[in-house]
């Protein structure tokens, strides 16, 4: 017996909006958002991130408007450098949370320099607007912050983070915690922009006294507190990583079934 085809009733089930919400397609709309990035990132030619976190709420008029300043030039002064390399896995592209504040400076930075940039932004219940300085073709939205964080870190082959608050806390500890463990097979340079607001905010000293973390740990990051300082931190780490054949996606490792993570790429 033949079958009917789908009606307005019965739609194809992923063509179904209503179903598409459900939690029974929870699955699917975590996969979207792995793949479709993957296909445009490959479409678009991005091998290469360097992600900017801070505040959506640093106001760049305000006490702490430097911030914003600073990322501005910071992001320009990479573009500007990254364009300055072979065409290849060596260009870097700015990336952000696509919000404002410190993320719509460092977007804003680098289509001064005139280059492309990216935007991760994230649905909230309280809508964060995509800055208008990101991209077109690189502005993405993403439902679930897991997946954010991920493709933060896929391609990140540095982290510059200036000032902000719990987001900004959980970004950076997101890779900080994945560089302490080399859980990934690829180091990414992580530099704290503005040393004396971190150091208050964040009691490294104490973390190691209690045993927290170790003397070593606080290897796996760099201060900085004006952007030059930190261009001439960020592009001698860069350049020394570009030299040799990497990934274009930081794969995670693991001790166990090593044979299955190096057929599988994961």
């Amino acid at each position: 017996m033949k079958e009917s085809p789908p009606t307005a009733h019965n739609p194809i089930a992923y063509k179904n909006e209503d179903f598409m919400a459900t939690d029974y397609a929870r699955p699917l709309r975590i996969l979207a958002e792995y793949l479709e990035p993957m296909q445009r990132f490959a479409r678009e030619g991005i091998r290469g991130t360097v992600v900017f976190f801070g505040s959506a709420r640093l106001d760049p008029k305000g006490p702490l408007g430097r911030y914003y300043e600073d990322a501005r030039t910071l992001a320009r002064l990479l573009t500007t450098w990254s364009a300055s390399l072979p065409e290849g896995p060596g260009r870097l592209v700015v990336c952000s949370g696509g919000g404002g504040g410190i993320m719509e400076a460092a977007n804003r930075g680098a289509a001064d320099a005139g280059g492309r940039n990216i935007g991760l932004n994230i649905s909230l219940p309280e809508e964060q607007n995509t800055n208008p300085y990101v991209t077109p073709e690189l502005s993405f939205e993403f439902r679930y912050f897991f997946m954010r964080k991920l493709w933060f870190a896929h391609m990140a082959r540095a982290i510059a983070v200036f000032p902000g608050g719990f987001g900004t806390l959980d970004e950076m500890s997101e890779i900080l915690t994945l560089a302490q463990t080399h859980k990934l097979d690829r180091r990414i340079t992580v530099l704290l922009y503005g040393e004396s607001y971190w150091r208050e905010i964040i009691n490294f000293d104490a973390l190691i006294r209690y045993g927290m973390i170790g003397q070593a740990d606080l290897d796996l990051f760099r201060f900085a507190d004006d952007p030059q300082t930190a261009l001439a931190l960020l592009t001698e780490s860069l350049a020394s990583e570009l030299q040799a054949p990497s990934p274009a996606f930081a794969r995670s490792r693991t001790s166990q079934n090593t044979w299955l993570y190096q057929r599988s790429g994961d």
